[in-house]
């Protein structure tokens, strides 16, 4: 039988095993749309029209500069306060404690005193929230001095976000990209546990004994799994757009390539690690191990510049750096396929791809031959 005929046969054949076995459809279906989903809403569900800070006021001493504050921070669209009226500040202490409220704000005791006190819990210390109060209160203190030594400030801040998309491009659209990236690589990455179930029920053994060539059993195994790749697309990215609103500009050369690249890639990586994988949680933990250090550290959840220096160079080397920044050029950015960048990025993924089928072929035609011995 030609190579040709051997392999339209087997990819035939997993193309019915897929379609029947139920596991494949969750872990690659359901699983990545309840996974960006759950993403979506932690890290891209909110705007700065609809984030609140809720706040309590300890006002002991009403005096003029106490009023003055008081009515400033009632008028700011973002803090949200617990209690109309000020608290004493046991009470305020209290909500802090029970995490009731991000912040208890102590206003001054008297018109000499010159100190407000911010009171948060430790435990979100350092979170997005905390941030964004002491922001607010900075600012409030500094224009409050102004206003008191009656001076005028001559310099004044104007922010502007721009992108090298379209204008309309947000946070979501980024983040959407980045877990359609993700999903894609994980497909392939856990993709090839039946190769491993397979061998533990001799099956994979039976099959070396016929005229079959492995590698071409590989390889009809990944175009199945690319072609589930094309679904997980058009599902996460529907969902992206009607459920979060997200926004996309389509260029569908460079997404078509970074697709079939970044598809071929990850499947090769899960053949790879099904090649020597002797059961089934081995397979599953170098997976995940895998998964786990390229989910943080490829930029699908923010920028690879907010990242420590010294991890930079790692990055650099992770084929869903590649995937991911392919998929947004493709999908949210209209980058057309001619940058060099792209190309660099698309060779890096190939580099990748082949190394890990070909390691994997060795592995299986190794294995083969101390079965026959």
């Amino acid at each position: 039988m030609s190579s040709a005929k051997q392999f339209s046969k087997m990819f035939a054949a997993q193309m019915k095993m897929m379609f029947r076995e139920k596991q494949v459809w969750f872990w690659n279906i359901f699983f990545p749309i309840i996974l960006m989903v759950l993403f979506m809403i932690i890290f891209g569900g909110g705007s700065s029209d609809s984030f609140k800070a809720k706040i309590a006021i300890v006002d002991s001493q009403p005096n003029a500069a106490s009023a003055m504050l008081l009515e400033q921070l009632r008028q700011i669209p973002v803090l949200e306060f617990a209690e109309e009226q000020p608290v004493t500040k046991e009470a305020g202490n209290e909500l802090v404690e029970n995490q009731d409220i991000a912040a208890l704000i102590i206003l001054p005791e008297s018109d000499s005193s010159t100190t407000i006190q911010l009171i948060v819990n430790k435990a979100n210390e350092q979170g997005a929230t905390t941030q964004v109060v002491a922001g607010i209160l900075d600012q409030l203190i500094q224009q409050t001095n102004w206003t008191v030594a009656n001076a005028t400030p001559m310099y004044s801040l104007t922010r502007t976000a721009i992108s090298s998309g379209a204008d309309d491009l947000s946070y979501a659209d980024f983040l959407l990209t980045g877990m359609i990236g993700l999903s894609v690589a994980q497909g392939g990455l856990f993709g090839m546990v039946g190769l491993v179930e397979m061998r533990r029920n001799g099956l994979m053994k039976r099959l070396r004994m016929t005229p079959a060539k492995m590698g071409l059993y590989g390889l009809s195994g990944m175009l199945v799994k690319l072609i589930l790749g094309i679904f997980q697309i058009i599902i996460l990215t529907l969902i992206g757009v009607f459920g979060f609103g997200a926004n996309l500009h389509i260029n569908v050369l460079t997404l078509v390539i970074a697709f079939i690249a970044g598809g071929l890639v990850f499947n090769a990586m899960g053949y790879l690690f099904s090649s020597f994988s002797k059961t089934i949680e081995a397979y599953m933990g170098y997976a995940n191990i895998a998964s786990m250090l390229m989910m943080f550290l490829s930029g699908v959840f923010f920028p690879l510049e907010t990242l420590p220096s010294w991890l930079q160079p790692v990055t650099q080397m992770l084929p869903l750096t590649y995937f991911v920044e392919g998929m947004r050029d493709g999908l949210i950015y209209n980058a057309g396929a001619a940058s060099s960048t792209f190309w660099i990025g698309i060779g890096i993924m190939v580099l990748w791809g082949v190394v890990s089928f070909l390691v994997g072929s060795q592995v299986y035609k190794t294995k083969a031959a101390s079965d026959v011995q």
